[in-house]
Parts: structure tokens; C-alpha cells; sequence
């Protein structure tokens, strides 16, 4: 192989002059939500066999599922599956060929993050 001489310069951009752009974000966002949809879901497999088990099981699963920490997990949930789902169309677009020139995707990015809120708060509202 050749010696190539490649001076003090990095192999890649390190993360003091990287600037993420909010398609990347996005992108991994997409990722953790879709992970993260699981302790949701394990707290309420948890919570239905509890009800199935015995009362007393149930009595500690409730008070888990009912608790503030239950609140913040099947919010940040509810927050994940809007997320997830606005995220998944915005693919299907993408798919599609269509928005992804950088303005427009940037839109669309705002669009999920944005979307993904305000239907968390109307699905609240609407629930309560």
C-alpha cells in the first residue's frame, strides 16, 4: 500500500464542530420511541397478569400502574405511539419520493415533533 502521509487532521467530524440537523435527530428519535414503546408495554403485561394472578398481586401492580412513575411511563407512551406513528408516515412519504429536499424535510421533522405533542395532549384531554 501506498504511505500516505494524512497530517493531524480527524477521520471524521468530531462532535465539537458537528451540528445536528433535525432530520438526523428525528431519525434517532424515531429509533429510542420505538424502544422505548416497550416498558410500556411490560408494565401493562405486568399489570393485566397481576389481575389475573391473585388480588393481592393486583393491589401491587396497581399501585405501580397508578403511581406518578406509572403516569410518566404511559404518558411518555402515549407521547411514543403519537411519535411513532406521525414518524412512520413521514417515511411512507419519504418512500413516496416526495419531501426530501432539505427545507421540506425539516417541515416534516417539525411537523412530527410538533403533531406528536399536541395529539398527546388532545388524546389527555380526551381520556380524562
Amino acid at each position: 500500500m501506498a504511505n500516505v502521509k494524512r497530517g493531524k487532521r480527524p477521520l471524521s467530524p468530531h462532535l465539537q464542530i458537528y451540528r445536528p440537523q433535525l432530520t438526523s435527530i428525528t431519525s434517532i428519535l424515531t429509533r429510542i420511541t420505538g424502544n422505548a414503546l416497550i416498558v410500556g408495554t411490560m408494565l401493562a403485561v405486568w399489570w393485566l397478569l397481576a389481575a389475573a394472578t391473585s388480588p393481592e398481586y393486583f393491589a401491587t401492580a396497581d399501585a405501580v400502574a397508578t403511581s406518578w412513575f406509572g403516569d410518566l411511563v404511559f404518558t411518555g407512551s402515549l407521547w411514543a405511539v403519537w411519535y411513532h406513528y406521525l414518524a412512520g408516515l413521514r417515511h411512507l412519504y419519504f418512500d413516496a419520493g416526495k419531501g426530501l429536499d432539505i427545507p421540506t424535510a425539516e417541515k416534516l421533522g417539525w411537523g412530527v415533533i410538533i403533531g406528536s405533542v399536541v395529539l398527546t395532549v388532545i388524546t389527555i384531554l380526551l381520556v380524562q
